[in-house]
């Protein structure tokens, strides 16, 4: 069997205090990638010069492009992927370190099945020094047996759908499908993008291996909360503005547009259909402060009935959310 060519995908930005490690990191696993794509998105600090002298002596090709003026993260990882020629693209981010078998047990899970688009992986959450905090990823995230089985059965775009799970620094797909999802569009996070993108062509993988130690720091994009009774408190109770609901509306209207431009030779119409019910639901639920506490109740419910918030959203929690009044007596 051919080998296949591996991509490591890596978008810098002032990323000098850790650059280091992690590309150290890569250096070090114990299958080494067949090349490492660098776009440093304007960067004010060293991190290009901390990038030339790893290419200097590197075992494998460097290449790197420097924007000329700042793309941002999304924008940025898109011509990354662009300019990656690997069958494998692994995506990294500038602030993590890789367990040094990362590459190898990735490379295996893709030669399990060709039927596997994309790969993803729990991670160890860390402090600035590297410390463990004592929870993973997954864990944060609430990405639980449920929907890890879900997932493991061919079910990867149900669950998606309601929500990503997938962290980008983690994730890793087939360069096949470079065309279907690029470009990513703006205003959109990269890694939601790809993962719920790919689940609609192909299966998704989730290894429950701790593949990297994803480093927590006040720069971090995102990041990975405690996952604690205090943060399920606060995430269930926390009202949302109708925006919030509208933009993701909006995601889920770009995928769709995509998977329909994509053809039914790719792509189920039955995957259509259950975008176009995401997407009334989230306009359901941006809608739904507009009316009174009582009618309210009475949408929620019916919503809840035909287990839109149980497809589409968190459930009981965020019905929950949704009944609750626009101002809560404790903020």
């Amino acid at each position: 069997m051919k080998k296949k060519l591996i991509s490591v995908c890596m978008c810098t930005y002032n990323g000098e205090k850790y650059l280091q490690n992690q590309v150290e990191s890569i250096a070090s696993q114990t299958r080494r990638p067949d090349e490492l794509v660098v776009c440093d998105d304007a960067s004010g600090d060293n991190t290009v010069e901390i990038i030339e002298a790893f290419a200097s002596t590197a075992t494998f090709p460097v290449h790197l492009t420097i924007n000329e003026k700042n793309l941002g993260s999304t924008k940025n990882f898109e011509k990354a992927i662009g300019l990656c020629r690997g069958d494998i693209i692994v995506l990294s981010d500038q602030d993590d370190v890789w367990h040094p078998e990362k590459l190898r047990r990735l490379e295996a899970v893709f030669s399990e099945s060709p039927q596997i688009g994309a790969v993803f992986t729990d991670a160890q959450v860390v402090d600035e020094r590297l410390i463990p905090l004592g929870y993973s990823l997954w864990k944060s995230a609430g990405f639980g047996g449920r929907e890890q089985r879900r997932l493991a059965e061919g079910g990867a775009f149900d669950v998606l759908l309601r929500r990503n799970v997938v962290t980008g620094s983690t994730m890793a797909f087939r360069s096949d499908f470079k065309n279907l999802v690029l470009p990513i569009p703006e205003n959109h996070v990269h890694d939601a993008w790809i993962a719920i993108i790919i689940s609609a062509a192909a299966k998704v993988a989730a290894l429950p291996e701790p593949l990297i130690k994803y480093r927590q720091h006040a720069r971090n994009q995102i990041g990975a909360a405690n996952p604690g009774i205090k943060r399920q408190l606060n995430t269930t109770f926390k009202l949302c503005d109708r925006s919030v609901y509208l933009r993701e509306a909006d995601l889920y209207n770009e995928v769709r547009e995509r998977l329909r431009r994509a053809g039914e030779t790719s792509v189920s119409s039955d995957l259509i259909v259950k975008l176009d019910a995401k997407i009334d639901h989230l306009h359901f639920r941006a809608a739904i402060h507009d009316h009174s506490m009582a009618s309210r109740c009475v949408r929620v419910v019916r919503e809840l009935v035909k287990l839109k918030y149980h497809r589409y959203s968190d459930g009981l929690k965020s019905a929950a959310r949704d009944i609750l009044p626009n101002r809560l007596p404790w903020g």
